[in-house]
């Protein structure tokens, strides 16, 4: 397989073309012939056209790439390396869902051959490859895994925002369902992954290692704001603590924070999901998703809190919102835990302002029904909240916030910490 893609006899097809199989379809299309492979033909023009609707690659990456991007299942069926790179969210109870894998697999398994490859990228609950997708792989197109077809599972880190670990300079974890899939499919991935490859034991390591690089995110970031909230309450400041904790060699730096994305806000509930499945309880889990899932209604009502100690009427108030996508310098609105905060505010009938630099009016308002303001009002805000360091909001002032609120003693919410020491008669607080 790898020497036939190599002389570009045979096609590689990356399924899903988000943030996650875009990067990875034009990287291999500077060596291979690759079809990019979307439902979504509203993406697929602008991906023609040289844009990636995600704002993450420049016009550049697209040049002298050998890729057709196509919605046609006859299109799809030149290939004979798929790479399945869709999201696997969550539901409204916080179970896996599994109906983009799922159709993807469908479309996959419609047009398989023998002596074709499948790789999941999607991150998945250990034994989903081999539970969920290889049976609808096998029903569909009437072949048997091993026998006349190979699957494997190499899990994305694509990091959104982050220009410096990048898919060609970060060790990719790759598994397949024999030595002969594990072998060509390491090599198809040597192509574009410098530092070479991990070979996992078996598809499960593979699925597991995923699910715990974010877990384990999760958690300690879920201790971070929960001793935030402790900390709040002796009347010292979070980070201020962890400065001076982090002055010993083996303490790890997470910080507090709002913890929101298709990431580490949602893979630990995969894990969840498969240890109730074997009648396990998971609980330190379980317990930092609780802490983290509920720190946006936390900061909501710190607000207010601190709106009414100051004598202000929490129903008359108007606050700013300053960012609103899920995590810095990103477009991405998914599963962000800012609108917690504003949930929380306008529940207490609290008026508020959004404006974020990064994110698009029209998204925000079909996700959540929210609406932004094109710029901020000057002196029209009792609380100004900084919910996402965006690199437009790093070198902001404190004369800048007192040209957009009400009074010299009006309430600057800093989230992340980064005006810390700079304030001075503005009422401060953070994590």
């Amino acid at each position: 397989m790898y020497n036939s893609i190599l002389s570009k006899k045979a096609k590689l097809a990356v399924v899903g073309l988000g943030y996650v199989g875009l990067p990875i379809a034009l990287e291999f299309a500077k060596k291979i012939s690759v079809i990019g492979f979307d439902i979504n033909e509203n993406r697929l023009a602008k991906m023609r056209e040289g844009v990636d609707p995600c704002n993450e690659l420049g016009g550049d990456a697209f040049k002298n790439s050998d890729i057709v991007f196509t919605s046609s299942l006859d299109v799809l069926k030149e290939a004979s390396f798929y790479i399945v790179a869709v999201p696997t969210p969550i539901d409204d109870a916080n179970m896996p869902d599994l109906k983009p894998l799922l159709g993807a697999t469908s479309s996959v398994g419609k047009v398989l051959k023998k002596g074709d490859y499948v790789v999941y990228e999607s991150t998945v609950y250990p034994g989903c490859t081999e539970e969920d997708c290889v049976p609808l792989l096998e029903e569909l197109s009437g072949l048997k895994c091993g026998r006349d077809f190979k699957v494997g599972y190499s899990p994305e880190r694509i990091n959104p925002g982050d220009k410096i670990h990048t898919l060609t300079n970060t060790i990719k974890i790759v598994s397949g369902c024999d030595s002969d899939a594990l072998e060509n499919i390491s090599k198809v991935y040597e192509l574009v992954v410098k530092p070479g490859v991990h070979k996992a034991s078996c598809i499960k390591v593979a699925e597991a290692a995923k699910i715990v690089e974010n877990t384990q995110r999760d958690v300690n970031i879920a201790l971070m704001n929960e001793l935030s909230i402790i900390f709040s309450r002796i009347g010292i400041n979070t980070f201020d603590v962890l400065d001076a904790a982090g002055t010993k060699w083996n303490f790890l730096k997470f910080y507090p924070g709002l913890v929101g994305g298709h990431c580490i806000g949602v893979d630990p509930y995969y894990l969840v999901h498969k240890a109730h499945k074997l009648k396990y309880h998971p609980q330190i889990i379980d317990s930092g998703r609780f802490v983290n899932d509920s720190m946006g209604g936390y900061i909501g009502k710190k607000v207010v809190k601190n709106l009414i100690r100051l004598g202000r009427n929490v129903m008359s108030s108007r606050v700013l919102v300053m960012g609103i996508t899920f995590k810095e310098d990103v477009s991405d609105i998914r599963n962000s835990k800012v609108v917690d905060i504003i949930r929380e505010l306008q529940d207490y009938g609290t008026n508020v302002d959004i404006v974020d630099p990064h994110a698009d009016g029209a998204e925000v308002r079909a996700e959540y029904g929210l609406e932004m303001v094109p710029s901020p009002q000057p002196h029209a805000y009792d609380a100004v909240i900084v919910a996402v360091s965006h690199k437009e909001y790093l070198n902001l002032t404190e004369e800048y916030f007192k040209t957009l609120t009400t009074s010299p003693d009006a309430i600057l919410a800093d989230i992340k910490g980064l005006y810390r020491g700079k304030i001075q008669t503005l009422s401060y607080w953070s994590l």
